[in-house]
């Protein structure tokens, strides 16, 4: 039984582990820094890293997993399902009407020049200027003091 967490398995470090299904993804870490010559002899499965086969064996592995099958199946089944809901899916998405014109925006901020300090809003063609917040006697530097 697969599933059964409560199963014994043999650690692929030492023949002599028999490990419980659900301690073995710890038991493996731990293993692997004990027996460093042996992790360099295997190697792990990609469709599950709880399978470590010796390196020549790993082809035979992979052609074989159980696993693999596993998430083939699932790829096929997640993409026919996607398949079915693009065709039941239409669009019916439609572009918002736009009240905007570049053009004669354009044309407004010609006749208002951009001033540094000064702030044009837009209000009835009037100019604010820029306020100094700063106290009586102090100003703003004319330059930084960060060379760029």
């Amino acid at each position: 039984d697969i599933l059964d967490p409560e199963r014994l398995v043999q650690c692929p470090y030492d023949k002599h582990h028999q490990i419980r299904a659900r301690r073995f993804p710890y038991h493996l870490v731990k293993c692997r820094k004990s027996y460093p010559q042996v992790a360099k002899e295997l190697s792990t499965c990609p469709f599950n890293a709880r399978h470590l086969v010796p390196q020549a064996d790993l082809r035979d592995h992979i052609s074989n997993c159980n696993d693999k099958r596993f998430i083939e199946e699932e790829i096929a089944s997640e993409t026919g399902d996607f398949q079915r809901r693009q065709m039941n899916s239409l669009s019916t998405w439609q572009t918002p009407p736009c009240d905007e014109d570049w053009d004669t925006e354009s044309l407004e901020h010609l006749t208002s020049p951009f001033v540094q300090g000064m702030a044009d809003y837009g209000i009835n063609g009037t100019t604010l200027e820029h306020k100094n917040s700063l106290p009586p006697g102090l100003r703003v530097p004319k330059s930084s003091p960060y060379a760029l």
